[in-house]
């Protein structure tokens, strides 16, 4: 199995420890997450061929991944953290 590029852990690693607080603590915001690995995986299948498809569906799916990131990076950033 290779390795997904652009795992959370990786792209946020300042912020490991309250991604694991907030997947355990919020349900928003495993949502998102779950969200998405599952496009990331997508993308990730899609770049290897293993499911390959039209260059615009590619796009697409970089573009909803791109857009939940930045929702994921404003949770991140901006919402007080469970006491």
């Amino acid at each position: 199995m290779s390795h997904t590029p652009h795992e959370l852990a990786e792209e946020f690693p300042e912020h490991t420890d309250r991604i694991h607080e907030l997947k355990q603590s919020d349900a928003h915001f495993a949502e998102l997450m779950d969200e998405y690995h599952e496009v990331n995986r997508t993308i990730h299948r899609m770049e290897t061929e293993v499911e390959p498809v039209a260059t615009p569906t590619e796009e697409d799916a970089r573009k909803k991944r791109v857009a939940l990131k930045d929702k994921i990076a404003a949770y991140l950033n901006n919402e007080p953290s469970p006491s």
